[in-house]
């Protein structure tokens, strides 16, 4: 158990810290940040897929079957975000600072962002409760969607009239948050054997709402065909990233 919290508590900080990739808005022009972000858009969804298809859904249909409280716990993550999408207002912004995208209340955001990344460690706990590769694949999942979401965030940040250093500052209270979402998550995991069981289903249900409800559709918003080969390069590439992660199992 002490590893897992070494690996677990390791994980969850290079989770928080990549907060601070929003500092890139800072010395990039909108137009060649859109350029990146057509990149870690893509890299991101494809290795959600990835993660979802090649690790966290084997490991389910292993250890649990989707049997029983499995498929209520799946329909129930995807409510979860929906909800969170929906009616807090919670959005991943990978688009800064565009008068055609528009972005809610940045402490509205800050909110929805906190809670967000406080799943995001209960989901890091229960992957490396489960194994030290499903852990591993889970975090650099949740590391490469946090890049393109956090320039967002950053960007909506400065939109909203924060400071540079008040920004930077929010992000990382923020993002604070995974780091207690792990730790709740680890002491509810020496309490009962069941929670990783739980929190899988809604791990797994989590990546393909994000996926396919968030960032796909994004993607659709290019539609130039050399940019759009590059989107679709950059998708198997993270898909493919996933996959030679099972090769640790």
């Amino acid at each position: 158990m002490p590893q897992i919290w070494l690996y677990s508590l390791t994980s969850v900080l290079l989770v928080s810290l990549v907060s601070l990739a929003g500092i890139i808005t800072l010395s990039l022009s909108l137009d060649r940040l859109k350029k990146v972000l057509i990149f870690l858009v893509s890299f991101s969804a494809g290795a959600m897929l990835g993660d979802l298809f090649f690790h966290l859904l084997p490991e389910i249909a292993e250890t649990q079957g989707f049997g029983g409280l499995t498929p209520v716990l799946f329909i129930g993550g995807m409510l979860l975000f929906f909800i969170l999408e929906k009616y807090i207002h919670w959005t991943h912004c990978h688009e800064p600072l565009s008068d055609q995208h528009p972005h809610h209340l940045a402490t509205m955001n800050l909110f929805g962002d906190g809670l967000h990344n406080f799943i995001d460690g209960l989901m890091i706990a229960a992957s490396y409760i489960i194994s030290l590769p499903l852990g591993i694949a889970t975090t650099l999942a949740i590391v490469f969607h946090e890049i393109p979401q956090e320039i967002g965030e950053f960007g909506v940040l400065l939109h909203a009239g924060f400071s540079k250093g008040k920004a930077i500052f929010y992000n990382l209270i923020s993002a604070g948050m995974a780091i207690i979402g792990t730790l709740i998550g680890l002491m509810l995991a020496e309490k009962s054997d069941a929670f990783a069981a739980a929190i899988l289903p809604i791990t797994a249900a989590s990546f393909i709402y994000i996926a396919t409800a968030d960032l796909i559709p994004e993607l659709h918003k290019e539609t130039k065909m050399t940019r759009s080969f590059i989107q679709l390069i950059s998708l198997i590439l993270g898909a493919v990233a996933m996959y030679l992660l099972t090769f640790m199992e």
